[in-house]
């Protein structure tokens, strides 16, 4: 992430994956915002991140796995909590998310 003051502006890189109107995927790297995220309690700096097998099938249009596009696929990451609505964690306290 960038270190821009407010975390709503902060930006990221993450993998989208769109299904075209032919019904092909197109996979990029896009440069995202914070904002852009939906609305959750947890919100983590991520450092390391990897894709498993079910992220492999939904970047490829597996409709079984991903039913809705664009869809960012990753649910594996370890980074640092940057807020915590839940009140279950630290900001700055260091996470592992797995799926």
């Amino acid at each position: 992430m960038s270190n821009q003051t407010n975390a709503d502006n902060k930006t990221f890189k993450a993998l989208v994956v769109e299904e075209t109107n032919d019904g092909e995927f197109k996979k990029s790297i896009e440069q995202r915002n914070v904002s852009d995220l939906p609305e959750n309690d947890l919100l983590i700096e991520v450092h390391y991140s990897s894709l498993n097998f079910k992220d492999a099938m939904s970047a490829s249009g597996n409709k079984r796995i991903t039913r809705n596009y664009p869809h960012t696929p990753g649910i594996d990451a370890a980074g640092i909590v940057i807020s915590d609505k839940s009140g279950t964690f630290s900001e700055g306290q260091e996470v592992v998310v797995f799926g």
